[in-house]
This record gives structure tokens, C-alpha cells and sequence, in this order.
């Protein structure tokens, strides 16, 4: 996403949104392995509350992870 700095004197200049991406590790009990994954920390509240296989399972069955 796009959109402005709007400075005091109500000056605008052009700045990005970027998702606050964070590189975090996970243990897969199931397949007795770590991961690694880059996601937004969002999606890190996500795995707490479902939980990591669960998580994997919904985005294999919408096509982001493969096997």
C-alpha cells in the first residue's frame, strides 16, 4: 500500500506500507522437524491461537505451501 507523510506544515510526501514481516522458526511434532518461515506477525497470533498444524493445513488445502 501507498499513501502520504503529512508533515505539520501539511507537506506530502509519498511513503510505502509494508507487512511487518518476522523470519521465525516452528517445530512440526507430527513430522518430528523445524521449519522455517517468513510471516507477518499477524499470522503469528494466527498460529498461536489454531495452532502450527493446523495453520500448515489450511494453507496447503488454499495452494501457499507445498509439500
Amino acid at each position: 500500500m501507498v499513501g502520504n507523510n503529512v508533515s505539520h506544515s501539511n507537506i506530502k510526501t509519498k511513503r510505502k506500507f509494508v507487512p511487518n514481516l518476522q523470519t521465525k522458526k516452528f517445530f512440526i511434532p507430527e513430522e518430528n522437524k523445524w521449519i522455517t518461515l517468513k510471516v507477518s506477525v499477524a499470522a503469528l497470533r494466527t498460529i498461536d491461537k489454531k495452532g502450527i498444524t493446523a495453520c500448515m493445513k489450511e494453507a496447503r488445502a488454499k495452494g501457499f505451501l507445498v509439500k
